[in-house]
Order: structure tokens, then C-alpha cells, then sequence
């Protein structure tokens, strides 16, 4: 875990149900990229915006997003099949 989702762990931590409302925010998005505001618009309640910093972090972080220049886009696929076939395949 890296240090600054352990500092804010202190001073407050972000719910379950907050997490899994961002998650669904951007998982369910329209387009394939999502902005900081365009999510904040798209819950449906509001968040305060450092707590939204801390999930989209450890969403970073656990591999669930990719955070670029652009936005935030959904990266997370539980697909076993296509797991399996990256271990396998080839590094290029």
C-alpha cells in the first residue's frame, strides 16, 4: 500500500459502498474515458473531492483503471479465459 493512501487511512478512510459507487461510476461510463468532474456528475451523490483521490488511487493501484492525460478509463476484465491467455502469451 503506498504511503499516501496510509496517511489519508488516518485521517479518514473512504466506505465500501463510496468505492464501489465510484467503481460503477466509471465502469458504467458512456465513453471510454472518463473525467474528474464527468464522475462526479455521474454519482449519484456527492464525494468529497480528496476521498474521490483516495479510491481513484487505489483503484490505480489494484489495477482496476488506468489513469492517463485524457481521463480514467476502466481496465479491470475477470475474465479467466483472457488471463490465462496473457500468462501464456507472448512478450513483445
Amino acid at each position: 500500500m503506498s504511503r499516501t493512501i496510509m496517511v489519508e487511512k488516518l485521517e479518514h478512510s473512504p466506505t465500501l459502498n463510496t468505492v464501489l459507487m465510484v467503481e460503477a461510476a466509471i465502469k458504467n461510463s458512456k465513453s471510454s474515458i472518463i473525467t474528474i468532474p464527468e464522475i462526479k456528475r455521474a454519482l449519484p451523490r456527492q464525494v468529497n473531492h480528496r476521498t474521490l483521490m483516495v479510491i481513484l488511487e487505489y483503484l490505480e493501484e489494484s489495477g482496476k483503471i488506468a489513469v492517463t492525460l485524457k481521463g480514467i478509463t476502466w481496465t479491470h476484465n475477470p475474465n479467466q479465459n483472457l488471463r490465462n491467455a496473457i500468462s501464456r502469451g507472448l512478450e513483445l
